[in-house]
């Protein structure tokens, strides 16, 4: 039986929908603080939930599930399903993902999990100094994301590729009629789309995307207004009937290069050996056992996630970890002695992650393995830095004797991320989380399609005041390190699949997918109940609470404790699906325009 206050707070959530205000990229709140989100906030909608029993897909918009249930419908597997809804999102949602950017895709067969690496790459040509100017100092964000600087090798399509040869059941080609039909027939201009494009200011003076998305006084046509993208739906005909030759090279190859090298502004380094050279990798999933101390009967869950490059998984597991080896487990969500002892845990899992996480082709792990920062022991010598107050910014700790040989990277604005989940009926599963970064990434269209920022997930600087250097600077050929966390959760005994979800959202991915996991594994809570709860965490700085989500008692409470207390708008786009007692149940977020569905 669920406490009477989870109830209460989903109600109020459902009651205050129309109250939240459409808010521009970030709120002033954020602004003011210096912490961002990857895409402002939109009207968010009552979301009731749901359930079946066969087979499932959450996805980022209604009609990007609705393609994936078609192939699901049709017998594909969830690689099938997660290919067709990620070629609509790159169509319905260009301001999270598409085929110019890269993804996470952690995949369950009923036997074997896999981890399928389509993360960006830095081109050839770049050096550690991409981002910094002449005199040393680092570029403003804007200065360096809009052009061809930050854009990367796009991994999507080939990763999507080298997953379907594994484990799709339908012909790849069949994978992209939804979306060629929707780019060629059109569909209606969103509310959320809507309002990100009015608050953009980039994006109007590319000559694709400006007469694409805006009218010619300069605003964004009218929710409803019916889009066609022939050039993209050219794009995917071809993919779908060459494979990804047709993207990595020729003539789409040649026009990606072009835009990028011969921006007037901001050109940058990506050429045609960049583009035929990508390379998707199978990684091995990194997985950890958690067994939370106040439920009862017992339970052991096996945690699987990504590995590096992206930091989301090993965070994730430090702070479940840190978390129950506090009085945290002992209790309730509206008390904020919980949010204390979850904020400190989150700042020292991210103090690890800003000295230790990297690209593993050019960074090695501490102690020779990246399951040295979750260790029982570790984590309990973790745990036992927290206090009665708060730590305020958190130091890296030491899971080897041996002294960091590298420099933490200091704190940095991430963005933005889209999530799909899907369930089979042959008992195979997919968390995918993909991304172009930025909202529009880089702002520049090419056929029909917009590139990705990536690059500037890596340090703007390359080393410390001292000159050691710091683990994710940029480097040639190097993944920048990643937030995403799709993830995976299992039954530790039975190994039966219990769960796969995760989040957009930038750094904040990581609070996003801990606050699923822990709602539903400690709680019990439904995934939409869980999805519904407010948003909080911290990045190792401010104590940040969604805003007009907190009552001020509960704040002041925080503060008393020596939390630097952040209300912003925290925009997450989580999105999940359970396994229990036999049948599914599905979540997507209020906040953005997911939609879960199924048989």
């Amino acid at each position: 039986m669920k406490p009477a206050y989870f109830v209460l707070l989903s109600a109020l959530f459902a009651a205050g929908c129309s109250q939240v205000p459409t808010t521009s990229h970030t709120s002033s709140a954020a602004a003011a603080s210096g912490v961002h989100q990857p895409e402002g906030t939109s009207a968010p909608t009552v979301q009731p939930g749901w359930s079946g029993q066969y087979f499932a897909i959450a996805a980022a918009h209604p009609l990007a599930s609705d393609a994936g249930l078609e192939i699901l419908q049709a017998g594909g597997s969830a690689v099938d399903a997660a290919i067709a809804a990620q070629m609509v999102l790159t169509l319905v949602e260009p301001q999270s993902s598409g085929i110019g950017g890269g993804a996470f895709l952690m995949h369950y067969d009923g036997r074997e999990i896999t981890a399928f690496d389509g993360r960006e790459t830095a081109p050839a040509g770049v050096s550690e100094t991409l981002f910094t100017r002449a005199d040393g100092k680092p570029m403003a964000f804007r200065e360096a994301v809009v052009g061809g600087r930050a854009v990367g090798v796009p991994g999507t399509v080939r990763m999507l590729e080298m997953a379907h040869a594994e484990y799709g059941r339908l012909p790849w080609s069949r994978l992209f009629a939804p979306a060629i039909a929707l780019a060629e027939d059109g569909f209606p201009l969103s509310l959320r789309l809507y309002t990100l494009l009015r608050s953009e200011r980039d994006l109007r003076k590319d000559p694709k995307a400006g007469p694409y998305f805006y009218d010619r006084d300069g605003e964004p046509h009218a929710v409803g207004t019916i889009l066609r993208n022939n050039e993209l739906a050219a794009v995917l005909r071809r993919i779908a009937s060459e494979g990804s030759k047709a993207f990595y090279e020729g003539e789409v190859a040649q026009a990606v290069v072009d835009r990028v090298r011969q921006h007037p502004d901001n050109p940058g380094y990506l050429s045609l050996a960049d583009m035929a050279g990508y390379q998707a990798k199978r990684r091995a999933p990194l997985c950890s056992i958690y067994e939370p101390r106040a439920v009862l009967p017992p339970r052991s869950y096996r945690i699987c996630g990504f590995p590096p490059p992206s930091s989301g998984e090993i965070a994730i597991a430090q702070i479940l970890g840190i978390l129950d080896r506090t009085r945290a487990p002992f209790l309730r969500f509206e008390d904020p002695l919980w949010m204390h002892y979850y904020t400190e845990a989150a700042r020292l899992a991210f103090a690890d992650r800003a000295q230790y996480i990297a690209d593993p082709d050019f960074v090695a792990a501490p102690a020779g393995s990246w399951a040295s920062l979750i260790r029982p022991d570790y984590l309990a010598e973790r745990a036992r830095l927290i206090g009665p107050q708060s730590m305020g910014v958190a130091k890296a700790g030491t899971p080897t004797p041996l002294k960091a040989t590298l420099a933490p990277m200091p704190e940095q604005v991430e963005y933005g991320t889209s999530h799909i989940s899907v369930v089979d009926a042959y008992g195979n599963a997919v968390a995918m989380t993909s991304s172009i970064e930025d909202a529009f990434g880089a702002r520049q269209m090419v056929r029909g399609f917009l590139l990705n920022n990536e690059l500037t997930d890596f340090s703007f600087l390359p080393s410390d005041s001292s000159g050691t250097p710091i683990a994710n600077r940029v480097e040639p050929g190097k993944r920048p390190r990643s937030s995403m966390s799709p993830t995976l959760v299992f039954d530790n005994a039975s190994g039966e699949l219990l769960m796969s979800g995760g989040s957009p959202g930038g750094a904040m991915i990581i609070n996003y997918t801990a606050k699923l996991l822990y709602a539903t594994l400690n709680w019990g809570l439904t995934p939409q109940e869980a999805i519904n709860l407010p948003n909080f965490g911290s990045l190792n700085g401010p104590t940040l609470l969604e805003e007009q989500r907190f009552a001020p008692d509960f704040v002041t409470a925080l503060q008393g404790r020596g939390h630097t207390v952040r209300e912003v708008g925290l925009s997450s786009g989580l999105q999940a699906i359970q396994k229990r007692r036999g049948a599914f149940l599905g979540g997507a977020d209020p906040r953005r325009d997911g939609r879960v569905m199924g048989e």
